[in-house]
């Protein structure tokens, strides 16, 4: 199955998904090639994933996009005070739109959850929003995925926050060439999350066709 993947970072969505053929967009030459580290056999692109989505999604059997979250997270709450000043970035609801409308592949757009009020309804997990054309179930209490504990327990030191985002994301970047690793793992979506999307993903699409 050929799976699109956007704004792909390092992979962390993408890390437990088998027998896909995907290709991910990346616009940063050098996180591209840290996501072609860890997965060789995927085809990698170097260009805007915003417009790759425009012309390409039509070509593909599942769709992920993670378009850039800084100017919907709670973050701006703060910023704002201090003079950074900005428009929410509409490409993200632009995508959400374009899919929702056009797309007849299962699909998934991901973000953080916002500081206001969505403006499409979304699924939740953890610090995430999800819009889908796919009913994204709950994780059971037992798979209950959230890093808010690492990040308390590590704040004060950011070798043990570096280490546990390595732990709880399952990557080593200890030969990785690149000067921002933390916000590397910290951009991640959990594997665990990404393959548990993917799954719902593709239950409902057989439950769709066992009704036929």
């Amino acid at each position: 199955m050929k799976v699109l993947n956007l704004y792909a970072g390092i992979g962390g969505n993408r890390k437990l998904w088998e027998n896909v053929e995907v290709t991910a967009v990346e616009n940063n030459e050098e996180i591209a090639g840290v996501y072609k580290d860890f997965f060789p056999e995927d085809k990698v692109i170097i260009a805007d994933a915003h417009q790759y989505l425009l012309e390409h999604y039509k070509e593909f059997g599942f769709i992920w996009s993670s378009p850039p979250c800084p100017t919907h997270s709670g973050t701006n709450h703060f910023l704002n005070p201090q003079g950074v000043v900005r428009y929410p970035d509409m490409e993200l609801y632009e995508e959400i739109i374009l899919l929702k409308h056009f797309c007849k592949c299962p699909w998934v757009v991901e973000n953080v959850k916002s500081y206001y009020s969505p403006l499409v309804q979304p699924y939740e997990a953890g610090r995430h929003y999800f819009w889908a054309n796919f009913p994204i179930s709950p994780l059971s209490h037992d798979r209950k995925i959230s890093i808010t504990n690492a990040r308390a327990s590590t704040r004060r030191n950011p070798d043990n926050h570096y280490k546990a985002l390595e732990k709880y994301h399952g990557f080593d970047l200890s030969a990785v060439k690149y000067g921002g690793k933390r916000k590397l793992l910290q951009n991640c979506v959990n594997p665990a999350l990404g393959l548990h999307v993917f799954n719902c993903a593709f239950k409902h699409k057989q439950e769709r066709l066992n009704l036929c």
